[in-house]
Formats: structure tokens, C-alpha cells, sequence
């Protein structure tokens, strides 16, 4: 591992992402069904690309359209980037919609990611989502292995970081926890499967490796993020109810999984999938975690809300992102809303979290 440098005050894409090869070289492990996932327990640690005791994130989910709504969000977060930096972008999935890609060097990952994104040339932590994993119908999170080609693609990019699966990031003011419940929320169930089905080998190895990441960690803010969201108000629901399906398309496993591995270990569970933003509080089964839902960076619902879960702020018709900016006491979390008539990102909601 290469050890956090306090003095590194400016970012550099290559050794980051370097580094991040080395340390995820022997965390990526070839499965029983040739899915590539991590069995390392540590986290990787990187010199720090920016100023020690700060850390400003942007948060976006949902966004690998290619299409003119992804292109104002990004133009939008080029505009704050400009006048006040951002280190790090988080992905919370459905990197390349409607089907995934076909194999690491697919035009898609330019026209959907590189293209898009141009100017915002900082590390993007990335996660996986259901249309990552396209078997048969789009977004049907069938074809798990379809998912190891967007971690192939972290070694062919400056800024995509997704070295295996599942992974672990330590960012001194904070540690970041992504992870794959693709197999316990796939529209096509992986049963039978030893190594995908929702007891087996996949699921068993990242519980164990997210419990001791997790134990393990001395960082003041801890961050799940995740596809698939436990709370949502949003079309989609909540775990254990997804899309009103019965089980096991509900999603109770992922439910039982959230409950088991994240609630009260993190304060923050950031989560996509449904096209809408929310903050949500007091959650029951969570257990002081907090659900936040930003996952309307290309696409949007305009669907009424639930209100089925307690929330601070949410907003299902306008596309945007979240941004968080993070000091060893303190988070603030600010949502912004992107019209196609606005050239620049209109801030809707700010909050600060305290230790």
C-alpha cells in the first residue's frame, strides 16, 4: 500500500489510479464462474491528491445516457468545478445505459463517460448497477459478468476507478465503501448459481469483507455507496419492495443485507437507481444511517413522491447531482437541480452534518 502524503496538494490522475492498480492487484480474484471480485479486506490507500483535511466531492447516479440531459448536468458541475474544485466524483451506477458495454474497449465508454465528462479530471470512484448488467431486456441485471468489463475499463482510463467489483477507498477526512448487490436485486435472479445466488460465494465474501473494512476503519465519515437504495420514495422503492414486484424480485434480500452490514456502521448510505434526489432521515432499519438517493444525473421520473420515508428534501422531476464537502468534523451535502432552459445548476437544498 502506498501511504497517505499530507503534502500532495495536486491531483495526479495517473498515480492515483496507478496506485490503485497496485493495490487491488491481488484483490481481484478469479471466481467459480470467471466473475472477476475482491477478497481483499484492506482498503486502498492513495497519496492524497488534494489538501489534507478537506475533501470536496461530486455525486452523480444514473447518468450514462450520452445524451444532451447528461451534458447539462456535467456542464453544470464543470461551472462549480471551475470556481471552487472538486477532488474526487462519486458514480452511483448505471454507468452505460440502456445494456452495458460490450467488452472494455467499447465505444460507449467514450461516448458516455469520457465525452461527457470532459474537463472534470479527477478520480471517479465507480459502482455498478442493474443496466451495467444487461442479459436480456435493459437494466434486468441478469448478465453479471457483463459488469467485470467495466472493471476491466479502470486500467484503460484516466479518470473511471473501479478495480474490482466491490472496493474500498481511504481518503483521510473520510473512507468510501462501494459496493455490488446487483446479485441480491437482479430482475433475473441468479439462483442455482454457487457463486452469484444470494446466500453464495459472491455475496458471502463481500459481507465478510465489508464487515471488517468497516470494524477496521479509524475515518470520522464513513460512505456505503451503492446502486440499489434501502429507503427510496421514488418509483422504484425500497429494498425489500422494489418496483412493487413479488419476492424474490423485491429485493429482500438486499434488505436483509443492508440491515445486517451497513445500518449504524456508516453514516451515510448514497445509493442510485431511482431518477430522482433525496435526503432522507430516520429511517427505521438503518439505525442512524442516513439514505441519500442522487440518481438523476441523465434521466429524471416526474412521478409524486410516496412519502413513505421521512425526507429533508427530495425532488423526482428536475435532473441533477449532489456535492459534499467533507472536513473531519463536519459534511455538508448540497443538491442542485438542472433545467435544460438554465445554463448553470440552481442550488436547492444544503445541509451540514456534524460529529
Amino acid at each position: 500500500m502506498i501511504e497517505n502524503s499530507p503534502e500532495s496538494v495536486g491531483p495526479d490522475r495517473r498515480t492515483f489510479l496507478a496506485a490503485a492498480a497496485t493495490a487491488a492487484g491481488t484483490a481481484a480474484a478469479i471466481g467459480a464462474s470467471g466473475a472477476l471480485a475482491s477478497n481483499s479486506a484492506a482498503a486502498q490507500r492513495f497519496p492524497l491528491p488534494f489538501q489534507a483535511g478537506q475533501l470536496r466531492v461530486l455525486v452523480t447516479g444514473d447518468a450514462g445516457t450520452g445524451e444532451k440531459p447528461q451534458y447539462a448536468v456535467a456542464d453544470a458541475a464543470r461551472r462549480l468545478h471551475a470556481a471552487h474544485p472538486f477532488d474526487i466524483a462519486v458514480g452511483l451506477g448505471d454507468n452505460i445505459y440502456e445494456a452495458g458495454p460490450n467488452g472494455p474497449d467499447d465505444r460507449q465508454f467514450r461516448s458516455k463517460f469520457e465525452k461527457p465528462n470532459a474537463g472534470l479530471d479527477f478520480p471517479w470512484l465507480m459502482t455498478l448497477g442493474n443496466h451495467d448488467n444487461t442479459a436480456i431486456f435493459p437494466g434486468d441485471g441478469g448478465w453479471l459478468l457483463r459488469g467485470d468489463d467495466e472493471v476491466k475499463y479502470h486500467s484503460r482510463s484516466r479518470r473511471w476507478h473501479m478495480p474490482s467489483r466491490y472496493y474500498s477507498v481511504e481518503l483521510g477526512v473520510a473512507d468510501f465503501f462501494v459496493l455490488d448487490l446487483n446479485p441480491l436485486a437482479a430482475y433475473i435472479p441468479p439462483f442455482l448459481s454457487p457463486e452469484w445466488e444470494p446466500g453464495g460465494r459472491y455475496m458471502t465474501r463481500q459481507a465478510r469483507w465489508l464487515d471488517e473494512a468497516l470494524a477496521a476503519s479509524t475515518a470520522p465519515w464513513k460512505f456505503v455507496c451503492t446502486h440499489h437504495p434501502y429507503a427510496n420514495n421514488g418509483p422504484h422503492g425500497p429494498a425489500g419492495d422494489y418496483d412493487g414486484l413479488p419476492a424474490p424480485l423485491s429485493g429482500g434480500a438486499a434488505k436483509t443485507f443492508f440491515e445486517r452490514h451497513v445500518a449504524g456502521r456508516a453514516q451515510f448510505l448514497m445509493s442510485g437507481h431511482d431518477h430522482s434526489q433525496q435526503v432522507l432521515e430516520n429511517v427505521a432499519g438503518l439505525r442512524g444511517t442516513r439514505q441519500i438517493v442522487s440518481g438523476a444525473a441523465g434521466k429524471t421520473v416526474n412521478k409524486a413522491s410516496s412519502k413513505r420515508f421521512r425526507a429533508r428534501y427530495e425532488n423526482l422531476r428536475d435532473r441533477g447531482f449532489m456535492t459534499l464537502d467533507i472536513t473531519p468534523s463536519t459534511v455538508g451535502l448540497t443538491a442542485y437541480e438542472v433545467s435544460a432552459s438554465r445554463p448553470s445548476a440552481r442550488k436547492a437544498f444544503e445541509t451540514t452534518y456534524r460529529r
